[in-house]
C-alpha cells in the first residue's frame, strides 16, 4: 500500500514552550481586521494555541520532549502501561489492567479486541490557533510499512476553526499472516457567533481496521520457538493456524453539538458573575461493523462448519442518539446545571441467517428508548464538583441507569486530590446477545441481565507522587469462557487496583517508576489480571552543542508483569477469551535515544533488547509471541505558519 498519509493528534497535557513558539514566528497572533480576517501580530504566546477537549477542558500544543512522550510514542499515541502489545503494531492489545471510571451508559457493538485504535467521541479534539498549525508523526513499521499521523488546523477567524486529520498504518509483521492496515480519518468544526449566543461543535470520523488473522502459531511452531530451533530464526518460517483469514472493523460517526443562549444577566454585586440560560441539541449517529472472512474453513481451530467458506456478511450496529438539553448557569446553583432528555434508536444484527444448522430465530435487534438525566458542574474556591446522571426507564434492551460524581481539590500547582464514584447498570454488548457464524458452535441468542458496575476511585497528583486507587464491584460480569461462548458470572467480581508513579532526579539523570498492584478478591476465576505490573525507566537528559540546539534523552525501560492465565485471542470473535492452560508473565528491556531539535522530536528505539539471550517465554497471548529484538525510528514535527 506504500506510504500511507494520515492525520491524527494526541498532544499531551503539557504546554508548548513559550521561547520555542516565539522563535517560530513572532507574528502569529489572531487579531481581527475590518474584514474579519486573521492578521499577524507580535503578541502571540504559547497559550494562544489551544486544544479543547470534548468536556471543554483546554490545554496547549506541546513541542517539549519528556519521558511521557517516550511512553506515548506508539501507533495509539497513548501510554500502554496497562496493555500488552502484540508483536506487530496495529494488532490487538491484551489488557494487564482495567478501568471502569469512564464507561458509557449505552451498550456497544462489542468485538472489543478490534477497537483499541478506535477514536470515540471523547477522543476527538477541537482547536483554536492564531496561525495555521500542522503536525506529522512518522514511525517505521515491522518488516515493511509505516505509521504516518498528520493534522492540519486553522482559524478562519477567532470564532471559526477547522481541522482535518488522518492516521494511516500499514505494517507487515514478522510472522505469517500478521499484516495490519488501519485508517483513522476525522474532521472538526467549531464556531461561535459574534455575540457569543450561538455555539457549534461538530466532527465526522471514518475509521477502518483490517488484520490478517493467523490464529497464532501451531503447536509444532510453538515448540520450535521455545526451544530456539535455528530453522525458525526467520519468524516467517513458523507455521500458523490460519492461512487465508482476515478480520475487518469499520466505524462511521457524525456528531453535532450546538447551543443558543436565550438570556444572560450580570450580577450587579459582582460583574464577573453572569446568569444565563441555554438551550442545546446534540446528535450522534454512529455505525459500526465487524466481519471475519476466510477462504475455506478450519475445523481444528473453530470446529465444524455448515459451509465450505466462512464468509461472514458482518455484524452491523447503528445507534442514533438525539439529546435535547437546557442549561442554567447561576450563582444560585454554584455553577452550571443541565437537564437533558435523549431519544435513542438502535439497530444491531445481520442481513440473513448465516448457518444452516443455526436455531437462531432473530437476526436483528432493534428498538427505541428515552433517557432522562442531568449534569452539574461547579467551582467552589479550590474545589471543582461534577455530577452526571442518566436513567433509561422501562424494561427494554437499553434500560438502565448511570450516575457519576467527582470532587477535585487543587492547591495551586502543588497538588490535586480527586475522588469519584460511578454507579452503572446497562445491557452487555450486543455481540454477547446475538452472534452468527458459518461455524456451528459460534451461533447464539441470549437474554442476559444488565451488568451492574460500581467504581470508587481516589487519585493524587503532585510534584512528589502520583497515585490512584480504584475499588470496583461488578454484578453479572459478562465474559467469553474457555469454550469461546459468552457467559454471565453468577457471583460478584470484586477488583482492587492501586497504581503509583514517582520520578527521582539527580544531576542529568532521572529514574521514572510506575508500579501497579491488583487484587481480585472475588471472581478471579473469570476476571484475570496480573498481581503486579512495574515499569522503571532510567534515562539521561541534557542539551548538546553550543547554544543548546539539541535536547537529547537516552535511556532504558524495564517492564515486567507477574505470571497469570492471560486471556487468549479469538480472531473469529474479535474478543479475548478465558483459558486455563498457559501462564504468561515476563520481563523486557527497551533502549531509546530521543532528541528535540527546535519543534521536531526524533525517536530511536530498540524493543526487547534482551530477547536474543533470554528464554523464549515472551508472549502477548497464548500462541502469539511478542516481538524479538526490533529497531524503530520516527519523528514528530510541528509547523506554526
Amino acid at each position: 500500500m506504500g506510504l500511507v498519509l494520515l492525520t491524527s493528534i494526541a498532544f499531551s497535557q503539557r504546554i508548548l514552550s513559550k521561547n520555542e513558539l516565539t522563535n517560530v514566528n513572532v507574528q502569529d497572533t489572531i487579531s481581527k481586521s475590518r474584514k474579519g480576517k486573521v492578521e499577524p501580530s507580535e503578541k502571540t504566546i504559547y497559550t494562544d494555541y489551544k486544544i479543547i477537549s470534548h468536556q471543554l477542558d483546554t490545554t496547549y500544543i506541546d513541542t517539549t520532549l519528556t519521558i511521557q512522550k517516550e511512553y506515548k510514542y506508539n501507533f495509539l499515541r497513548k501510554d500502554l502501561f496497562e496493555l500488552q502489545e502484540f508483536h506487530n503494531q496495529g494488532l490487538p492489545l491484551n489488557s494487564l489492567g482495567y478501568t471502569f471510571s469512564n464507561i458509557s451508559f449505552l451498550p456497544d457493538i462489542g468485538f472489543k479486541a478490534k477497537q483499541f485504535p478506535y477514536l470515540e467521541v471523547e477522543d476527538i479534539k477541537y482547536y483554536e490557533v492564531p496561525t495555521t498549525t500542522s503536525e506529522i508523526l512518522y514511525r517505521t513499521g515491522l518488516q515493511q510499512g509505516q505509521v504516518l499521523d498528520a493534522l492540519f488546523t486553522t482559524n478562519f477567524s477567532r470564532r471559526f476553526n477547522f481541522s482535518i486529520a488522518y492516521k494511516g498504518l500499514r505494517s507487515l509483521g514478522a510472522y505469517r499472516r500478521s499484516l495490519a492496515s488501519n485508517g483513522n480519518f476525522r474532521t472538526t468544526v467549531s464556531y461561535r457567533s459574534k455575540n457569543k449566543k450561538y455555539q457549534l461543535r461538530l466532527h465526522a470520523t471514518s475509521q477502518d481496521f483490517m488484520n490478517q488473522e493467523s490464529g497464532g502459531i501451531t503447536p509444532n511452531g510453538l515448540t520450535n520457538f521455545i526451544n530456539e530451533n535455528p530453522d525458525v530464526d526467520e519468524r516467517g518460517n513458523i507455521d500458523v493456524n490460519l492461512q487465508n483469514a482476515e478480520s475487518f472493523f469499520k466505524g462511521v460517526r457524525y456528531y453535532v453539538a450546538h447551543s443558543y443562549k436565550l438570556l444572560a444577566k450580570k450580577d450587579t454585586a459582582n460583574a464577573k458573575k453572569i446568569s444565563n440560560l441555554k438551550v442545546g441539541h446534540v446528535v450522534n449517529i454512529e455505525t459500526k461493523k465487524f466481519s471475519f472472512t476466510q477462504g475455506g474453513t478450519t475445523a481444528a481451530v473453530f470446529g465444524n462448519s455448515s459451509n465450505t467458506d466462512a464468509r461472514n456478511s458482518g455484524a452491523v450496529s447503528k445507534i442514533t442518539n438525539n439529546e435535547f438539553n437546557l442549561e442554567f448557569n447561576s450563582k444560585y446553583v454554584l455553577g452550571q446545571l443541565k437537564a437533558k432528555a435523549n431519544l435513542i434508536r438502535y439497530e444491531y444484527g445481520y442481513d440473513t441467517i448465516l448457518n444452516a444448522n443455526s436455531t437462531i430465530a432473530t437476526i436483528k435487534l432493534t428498538g427505541n428508548a428515552i433517557a432522562v438525566g442531568a449534569a452539574w458542574n461547579a467551582y467552589i474556591k479550590n474545589f471543582r464538583l461534577k455530577a452526571t446522571a442518566n436513567v433509561v426507564p422501562g424494561n427494554g434492551r437499553l434500560s438502565g441507569n448511570f450516575l457519576k460524581g467527582e470532587a477535585i481539590y487543587k492547591k495551586n500547582n502543588i497538588f490535586s486530590i480527586k475522588g469519584s464514584l460511578l454507579v452503572n447498570s446497562k445491557s452487555p454488548n450486543f455481540n454477547t446477545i446475538l452472534y452468527q457464524s458459518e461455524y456451528d458452535t459460534y451461533n447464539w441468542q441470549n437474554s442476559f441481565s444488565n451488568v451492574n458496575t460500581r467504581d470508587l476511585a481516589f487519585a493524587l497528583q503532585s510534584k512528589w507522587l502520583n497515585a490512584s486507587i480504584n475499588a470496583t464491584n461488578i454484578d453479572n460480569f459478562t465474559y467469553f469462557n474457555n469454550n469461546n461462548l459468552p457467559e454471565q458470572f453468577a457471583n460478584q467480581v470484586v477488583y482492587l487496583k492501586v497504581k503509583a508513579n514517582r520520578e527521582f532526579k539527580f544531576w542529568k539523570l532521572a529514574l521514572n517508576n510506575t508500579i501497579m498492584y491488583q487484587n481480585v478478591s472475588a471472581g478471579n476465576e473469570v476476571f484475570r489480571v496480573p498481581d503486579l505490573v512495574t515499569r522503571n525507566t532510567l534515562y539521561y537528559m541534557d542539551s548538546w552543542f553550543k547554544g543548546d540546539p539539541m535536547l537529547v534523552q537516552i535511556g532504558a525501560t524495564f517492564k515486567y508483569f507477574t505470571a497469570y492465565n492471560m486471556n487468549a485471542y479469538n480472531p473469529l470473535l474479535g474478543e479475548f477469551v478465558l483459558q486455563n492452560d498457559t501462564e504468561i508473565g515476563f520481563p523486557r528491556v527497551d533502549v531509546f535515544f530521543n532528541a528535540r531539535v527546535r519543534r521536531t522530536r526524533i525517536f530511536f528505539k530498540i524493543d526487547n533488547v534482551t530477547s536474543s539471550f533470554t528464554a523464549k517465554k515472551y508472549f502477548s497471548a497464548p500462541n502469539y509471541p511478542f516481538r524479538d529484538f526490533t529497531i524503530r525510528f520516527g519523528l514528530v514535527w510541528n509547523w506554526f505558519n
